[in-house]
């Protein structure tokens, strides 16, 4: 087994870490900042299911939270081990900066089957938490 660790670049967002953080942890509203791709989504309190266009669901459950900074989830699967982070940094003049990480153990084939599309799937979150 081999650790996959994938950070997205950092980006600004016109919003103060604060409300922010109240934003992304309403689960719901990581519908808003999926991929086009993503076919389904479903959300509770504790946790959010996607589905993108030709791969399995994925439930993401929150496994820490530290109000404003860090709001890290887990797969809900136990076949696939990793973590999706979202680190929010407080800036000046009611702004913050927001950064996806993604830590997991997979296997060579497995790693090297989904290093791309994942790279893809953080700096797409992180594009589209940009615009909230």
């Amino acid at each position: 087994m081999g650790a996959l660790h994938i950070e997205s670049k950092t980006v600004t967002v016109n919003k103060n870490a604060e409300t922010l953080y109240k934003e992304l942890n309403a689960f719901q509203n990581f519908n808003k900042v999926m991929p086009d791709s993503v076919e389904k989504f479903e959300s509770d309190d504790n946790s959010f299911l996607f589905q993108m266009k030709g791969l399995p669901e994925v439930r993401l459950v929150a496994d820490e939270r530290v109000e404003p900074s860090l709001i890290r989830l887990r797969s809900a699967s136990s076949k696939l081990d990793f973590t999706l982070s979202c680190h929010i940094r407080s800036m000046q003049d009611e702004t913050s900066e927001v950064q996806f990480v993604f830590d997991g153990d997979f296997n060579m084939m497995m790693r090297m089957m989904i290093e791309k599309p994942l790279t893809a799937f953080i700096e797409n979150l992180a594009e589209k938490v940009a615009s909230l």
